[in-house]
């Protein structure tokens, strides 16, 4: 099975979810508290991160085109807190989002249609992962909503494998399983050295070789969480050969 059928006003309400819960995450903790799933960052680090994601987005949608503009990630406003700048440009993101259509141009980084509907999804799970991580550092992490994070899992085989943004290089073959138990979800991906296949199984012929080397079966949070490399995949079900789960990992 692939992607969910999902629309730009469900990332907008994943958005208007996860923003202020991560900003309350920000707000709790000293400046200086570390994050654990991200290592060497503080919490304020990690607040200025998707602060300038989000100026970053407004750059890329305000063109309407296909062209990559410039990127220039703006220094931390005087006189405001990680999470009070945080807010700012995550109330300007939402309104830039309800403004937008999704079938206007934009440039994305994927080999994908360049068109605005990518950025509501990136940022709305940019923004789930990020709220983990925040309350993470403050020991309250609360797991990702199962329809967004399986939604994450279907981005990460669709957009970051083949975009090539593993953490690891290497060559990897064979068939992976990935089953969610919480949303009725299930991908297949065969991995081919550098490239990826997300495969359709309900178009999979009886002598096509789609048996999977390795399966991995959790919740959909979980999957999330391990493909973008904050829990091990030794924290979920795995049978077969762990070793082409490296081949999966990406990371924000």
């Amino acid at each position: 099975m692939g992607r969910l059928h999902v629309t730009k006003d469900f990332w907008i309400g994943a958005l208007r979810t996860e923003g202020p819960a991560f900003a309350a995450a920000v707000s709790e903790a000293p400046p200086e508290t570390p994050v654990l799933s991200c290592p060497g960052w503080t919490v304020s680090d990690l607040a200025h991160h998707l602060a300038r994601a989000y100026v970053w987005t407004r750059t890329v949608l305000a063109p309407g085109t296909t062209s990559r503009p410039e990127r220039h990630d703006p220094e931390p406003p005087t006189g405001l807190t990680p999470a009070e700048w945080y807010f700012r440009e995550y109330d300007q993101l939402v309104a830039a989002f309800e403004a937008v259509d999704p079938e206007a141009p934009a440039w994305n980084f994927a080999p994908q249609p360049k068109k605005a509907g990518f950025w509501p999804r990136r940022m709305a799970l940019e923004t789930a992962v990020h709220r983990w991580d925040a309350q993470l550092a403050i020991g309250a992490g609360e797991p990702v909503e199962a329809k967004l994070a399986a939604d994450g899992v279907s981005e990460v085989l669709d957009t970051w494998l083949p975009a090539g943004r593993r953490i690891h290089s290497g060559q990897w073959h064979g068939v992976v399983q990935l089953a969610a138990t919480d949303a009725a979800q299930e991908w297949y991906l065969r991995l081919r050295g550098d490239g990826v296949a997300l495969l359709d199984t309900a178009t999979i012929l009886d002598h096509d070789d789609h048996r999977a080397r390795v399966q991995v079966t959790g919740t959909a949070s979980d999957l999330l969480l391990a493909l973008m490399g904050r829990i091990s995949f030794d924290a979920l079900g795995v049978a077969g050969d762990r070793q082409l789960l490296d081949g999966l990992r990406v990371g924000v």
